[in-house]
């Protein structure tokens, strides 16, 4: 069946959705699969040269073929259908397959209504402000390429683009409205159940020999601190994260059983401060080293992290106390000290000889830490490219390598500590951070991730031992890129020298921390503060629908007062000539859109002689009081319509 003309679709309003198209899809490309991406491409490039050289479209049993073989090849990549990147990636295909069938109006609608909704499945990737700008770009010209599928060929490009400024414009009071008062709910609104949370870096839950290294290679962010005075000096900024117990010969595990509750002995005055903590999908809260004040849906485990209660799966702000120099566990139970002193049945034969012969020599903890720590300052190198190490890895880099990241040197560390008799663990996390001079806030970044080990002392409880700031005092004092050998490669941030390139990545920074911190970290208690400013300091999810509802009320209301006022004034004589029109089609004579009064009062004349003389009386008027100036008036022809018959 062909397409009605009315409902055809006008042949130059095609590039519109094909320009809409590509700027809400090109974005996921980033995120799809490679194969995906380019079947896209040449998707759209099949529909565009079609519609150059106005060939016909594929037909439905082709089209119905490429969706099935799209869908299967979606459900091979993600294993589902379903979900966030395999929901995203179908809708991209589908978007792409659309345009191979534009024939009516409708094909058009459901095309711009695929690309609002494929703006919105944005943000579950990215809430940056870039992605927001685009996005806004987007809006604007998906709302362009609605009005011109409307309004035909006769709008000009620059007056559909305007008429869909004019329409965002108009829609902003009612965004923020909505933005303010709508109810909050807890958790990440951009995400979906099975696999919002992909794609998340940070630390491990175990660590291996390279894990931390390579994370120290990635420039992203961490988190970011706001303290309430001064900040601590940097060696003493240590960010505990998991603590590794469990040791295999080659991976290090956090204990798997229930620990205390810690005993903390403060030694100095809190710090208070302020995190705002990425999400990483995994429950530690990273907080200074060590806590002393928790957020109130927080836990401190045994051994001295803090957690959540739920994974950390999006942004998080939370206020913590912590004290820099304390006493942790100085009573501890035996059982804790024994799965401390633990080690493989086997494996590493000459590091644990190297340990019982430091023992025989000066069996007090402190000399064998001592000795240890002598070890590392006199024949280790600290490296982000350190050799590959075998079975026996501890043995490969205490005798042979020597050259490594803070995870060799914490887990080397610790297999002596045991091995000579003195419990002793890794603890990983975030060592430093860089202060932003823009907005005060301390950035922690992946490249700050380090590991570092505790050991137990009688009467002292447990005490950290750094073995890298042994080996580089730098990466303590100064950072990772005044540590490493000149010639390994960095972070690309961490290259940067120049003076006004730091300045100007500093305020990029700070602005989008800003972005963070007021715009998406406006929460529920954020928006519970705002509304007691307003005098509602207890308002639930009633008193803000009532608001929501009154605020959207009035809005509407001043909307429609104000296109009732700029509405157009219509001529009275106008009116009264419609008045007479609709008499006339009350006796079944119709006027034309294109015919004059004059025409119509020649044709009244021919086809009904009795209407001829009132109904000229009425054109007479009516001519008069519209072009006549002061010659005619509206008086007049009020009497010439009431004379009609």
């Amino acid at each position: 069946m062909s397409t009605p003309a009315k409902e055809a679709l006008d042949h130059s309003a095609t590039p519109w959705l094909f320009l809409a198209a590509v700027a809400t899809v090109a974005p996921h490309f980033a995120h799809q699969p490679p194969w995906l991406s380019i079947c896209v491409v040449l998707t759209f490039a099949w529909g565009g040269w079609l519609w150059w050289q106005d060939r016909r479209l594929p037909g439905r049993w082709l089209l119905v073929l490429l969706v099935a073989g799209g869908c299967a090849a979606i459900l091979v990549e993600f294993h589902t259908l379903f979900g966030r990147d395999a929901g995203v990636a179908l809708l991209v295909m589908l978007m792409a397959l659309k345009l191979l069938e534009l024939k009516s109006r409708r094909d058009a609608i459901v095309v711009v209504i695929l690309g609002y909704f494929l703006l919105l499945t944005h943000y579950f990737y990215s809430q940056s402000i870039p992605t927001g700008l685009w996005l806004l770009t987007a809006l604007w010209l998906v709302t362009a390429t609605l009005i011109r599928v409307h309004g035909g060929s006769a709008a000009t490009t620059r007056g559909t683009l305007r008429y869909a400024a004019v329409l965002a414009a108009q829609s902003l009071p009612f965004m923020l409205v909505f933005y303010l008062l709508f109810p909050r709910i807890p958790g990440p609104l951009w995400g979906l159940p099975q696999d919002a949370h992909a794609g998340r870096t940070g630390l491990s839950e175990t660590m291996t020999p390279g894990n931390i290294a390579n994370l120290a290679q990635s420039s992203e962010i961490a988190f970011r601190v706001l303290f309430d005075g001064a900040s601590p000096p940097r060696d003493k900024l240590y960010w505990r994260g998991p603590v590794l117990e469990a040791f295999d010969g080659r991976i290090w595990r956090p204990y798997p059983g229930v620990t205390s509750r810690p005993q903390l002995t403060l030694l100095s005055p809190p710090v208070d401060y302020q995190s705002t903590l990425e999400g990483h999908s995994q429950r530690w809260l990273l907080a200074l080293d060590a806590p002393s004040t928790l957020p109130a849906d927080a836990v401190l485990s045994g051994t001295l992290t803090a957690n959540a209660r739920q994974p950390v799966v999006n942004r998080q702000r939370h206020r913590f106390s912590s004290v820099i120099d304390y006493r942790f566990n100085i009573e501890e139970t035996q059982p804790v000290l024994q799965r401390n002193l633990a080690l493989p049945p086997s494996g590493n034969p000459r590091t644990i000889d190297l340990a019982r012969r430091w023992r025989a020599e000066d069996s007090s903890p402190q000399a064998l830490i001592d000795k240890a720590l002598d070890l590392f300052a006199r024949e280790f190198f600290y490296t982000l490219q350190p050799p590959l190490l075998g079975e026996n890895g501890i043995d490969e880099f205490l005798f042979t390598t020597r050259r490594g990241f803070c995870e060799h040197f914490a887990a080397a560390f610790v297999v002596l500590m045991r091995a000579g008799g003195v419990p002793a663990r890794v603890v990983t996390g975030y060592q430093g951070g860089e202060r932003n001079p823009v907005d005060g806030y301390l950035v922690v970044r992946q490249s700050d991730a380090h590991a570092w080990a505790e050991v137990w002392l009688a009467g002292r409880g447990w005490v950290r031992v750094d073995p890298t700031a042994a080996v580089s005092p730098a990466r303590i004092d100064t950072g990772i890129a005044n540590a490493l050998p000149a010639g390994e490669p960095l972070p690309a941030l961490l290259q940067v020298r120049a003076d006004w390139l730091l300045t100007l990545h500093h305020r990029w920074e700070a602005i989008n921390n800003a972005w963070n911190q007021q715009v998406l970290g406006f929460d529920r208690e954020r928006q519970r503060n705002m509304l007691a400013r307003f005098g509602l300091p207890d308002a639930d999810w009633r008193d803000l629908a009532i608001a929501l509802g009154t605020a959207t009320a009035l809005l509407l209301a001043a909307s429609l007062a104000w296109v009732l006022y700029h509405r157009p004034h219509r001529d009275p004589a106008a009116r009264l000539w419609q008045k007479a029109l609709r008499y006339l089609a009350r006796r079944q004579v119709h006027c034309a859109p294109w015919e004059t009064p004059l025409a119509l009062a020649t044709r009244v004349g021919a086809e009904h002689p009795e209407l001829a003389a009132p109904v000229a009386q009425v054109v007479e008027a009516y001519l008069l009081a519209r072009y006549g100036g002061a010659g005619g008036d509206l008086k007049t022809l009020r009497a010439a319509i009431a004379r009609l018959p």
